[in-house]
């Protein structure tokens, strides 16, 4: 399920470079737990609370520990969400 916005969430983008295949799927099987959506391999977005974003953060990091890989996840506000430029023309 896609979260949705809500009035304290924020467009929130989780990019990662993993190594091993079980943990990649661990890693993006939580991101889709948590309602955001792939939009490439190993990146995804969708709205986060502060909270949620923290609480997803720790969990992959967690999953990372004693692993080589990177993660990124940025908060963009409000009118740094509106300045994305998107191009989707998958059918």
């Amino acid at each position: 399920m896609v979260r949705r916005r809500t009035e304290s969430s924020l467009y929130c983008l989780v990019v990662y470079d993993i190594e091993k295949d079980r943990l990649r799927n661990k890693v993006s099987e939580t991101c889709l737990d948590y309602g955001l959506e792939r939009i490439q391999y190993s990146v995804f977005c969708g709205y986060l609370t502060r909270n949620l974003t923290e609480e997803l953060f720790y969990k992959l990091k967690s999953y990372l520990n004693n692993e080589n890989g990177r993660l990124l996840i940025i908060n963009l506000c409000k009118n740094d969400e509106e300045k994305i430029l998107l191009f989707d023309s998958l059918i």
